[in-house]
């Protein structure tokens, strides 16, 4: 039974679908055994629902068959896999969105200091607070770029990246495109096969629906990753090496196949084909309703179509902490608080002042009378 008001749905969604919960239950009592480490029945069954979730990632980016999808315990270990298993160089030139998240950008900045090569913020446009393709263009052209890297939706703003369209600069110059799509995919259409994507960042807790401890990414590259990690694989044992050949060597350790199962049944769920036109139509009302309440800073994207599932706002007088205290204990309703891990898209917001932002983030449970309430109480905490 919910007790609160949930708005934290961009740290991961809450609650579940049912279907969810009754598959971890399953797995969990039926199928918690070790695939690809054994030959009887229960580690084969196993090993086949790792085999369906991958095929039903890949229907649901719209891969080609040759794209692997490669499982990791959440989207920032995927993140460390990708970048971990390049062969950097000291000249290569990584453009990064203002949106990234430190799954990306701490992941990236370590990297920096051990091959040294350089890292420029793609441009944005201060009032509307999106990409600028003409400065973005001319940047290429000064200073061409080896690998791109973009969150699909921003984590603060709830701005949908145009990945399509920045992809196609960026392979003018060859660029390696990485997308970080832990916001996006299974909300937002994806369509990998035209997208021009190389690598698709996943996390299953979040607009997949499923559990904690399951995510990863799809690789459309045909590019062979170094092993980032190493240990047991269930193959080749005798072999010290880890297998570069195939995604195997890519996925060591015993893998969550209870966490998979409740990834397959979110994945099986017919109920997230509105998701997208839904959360937006959510989003567009309370940005309209917060953007009228006086001495409430809303931070949004000039093109509302272009913003889905969350919004980010401070009230005058407060610090962003204090209003969601507030929130929490006089009105029982859930949100962030602060810098959501998102350091660069601070430095445009100019929200220091207030210790970050306050950020509702809705999902496919939240209802346009929840929104009510926390406008009312925003509302109220205006008016002292």
């Amino acid at each position: 039974m919910r007790t609160c008001i949930y708005l934290d749905n961009a740290a991961t969604t809450f609650p579940k679908p049912e279907k969810v919960y009754a598959a971890l239950d399953k797995a969990n009592r039926e199928l918690a055994v070790n695939a690809g480490r054994g030959a009887y029945a229960l580690a084969k069954r196993a090993s086949e629902i790792i085999a369906e979730t991958k095929n039903e990632i890949k229907k649901l980016a719209n891969t080609d068959d040759v794209a692997e999808v490669v499982f990791t315990a959440s989207a920032t270990l995927a993140c460390n896999q990708i970048f971990g298993g390049l062969d950097w160089k000291k000249e290569d030139v990584v453009y990064v969105s203002p949106y990234e998240h430190n799954a990306v950008m701490r992941v990236l900045y370590g990297m920096q200091k051990r091959h040294g090569f350089e890292i420029e913020e793609l441009a944005i446009d201060e009032a509307t607070l999106q990409l600028d393709f003409a400065r973005v263009e001319y940047q290429f052209s000064r200073k061409a770029p080896t690998m791109v890297v973009m969150s699909h939706v921003s984590n603060v703003l709830g701005y949908v990246i145009p990945i399509a369209e920045i992809s196609k600069l960026a392979k003018n110059y060859q660029a390696l495109v990485v997308v970080d799509g832990a916001q996006a995919l299974g909300v937002v259409p994806v369509d990998l096969r035209s997208m021009q994507i190389d690598f698709y960042v996943f996390a299953g807790h979040k607009t997949l629906y499923g559990p904690f401890g399951i995510g990863g990414f799809v690789n459309c590259s045909g590019k062979k990753l170094l092993p980032f990690l190493a240990g047991g694989t269930g193959s080749d044992s005798l072999n010290l090496e880890m297998d570069t050949s195939t995604s195997v060597g890519l996925e060591p350790g015993s893998p969550n196949v209870v966490a998979i199962a409740g990834l397959l049944a979110a994945l099986r769920d017919d109920e997230r084909d509105a998701l997208y036109e839904m959360e937006q139509e959510l989003t567009a009302y309370f940005i309209k309703q917060l953007s009228e309440i006086s001495g409430v800073k809303v931070y949004r994207i000039a093109d509302v179509k272009q913003q889905v599932g969350i919004v980010a706002f401070n009230i005058e007088g407060y610090q962003a902490a204090e209003v969601g205290m507030i929130l929490d204990e006089d009105y029982h309703i859930a949100v962030r608080t602060g810098y959501q891990c998102a350091p660069l898209i601070h430095e445009h917001l100019h929200s220091k002042e207030y210790v970050g932002v306050v950020r509702a983030s809705m999902g496919r449970f939240t209802t346009k009378e929840e929104l009510d309430c926390l406008i009312r109480a925003v509302r109220e905490i205006t008016e002292g």
